[in-house]
């Protein structure tokens, strides 16, 4: 079963930037489309961005075109999401999660989660 795992979370001021990083184990990410979610305090779950296996296929929400970037290390088993530009509205629970598929993004459902990193935008 793949497994993944979050890092790169923390406070940062408004207009900073930070690195989240999902590291898989058990399993290679070759054959892995792999999305982006957050969930802040009272809100529901929202898609961020994902990346297909290939990584020839991305798609961002409209609330982070521009600010954010999703990309793939197969070499290291780990996908990034770089975030600049950060606002107090991303403050939030980040979640990365796994599907064992070619599809392009964006993608329906994913069967694997790990278990998120906070990331807090505040000054």
């Amino acid at each position: 079963q793949l497994q993944l795992v979050e890092s790169g979370g923390g406070l940062v001021q408004p207009g900073g930037s930070l690195r989240l990083s999902c590291a898989a184990s058990r399993f290679t990410l070759d054959y892995y489309a792999i999305g982006w979610f957050r969930q802040a305090p009272g809100k529901e779950r929202e898609g961020v961005s994902c990346i297909s296996s290939s990584g020839g296929s991305t798609n961002y929400a409209d609330s982070v075109k521009g600010r954010f970037t999703i990309s793939r290390d197969d070499a290291k088993n780990t996908v990034y999401l770089q975030m600049n530009s950060l606002k107090p509205e991303d403050t939030g629970i980040y979640y990365c999660a796994g599907q064992r598929t070619w599809q392009l993004c964006p993608i329906v459902e994913y069967d694997y989660w790990g278990q998120g990193t906070q990331v807090t935008v505040s000054s």
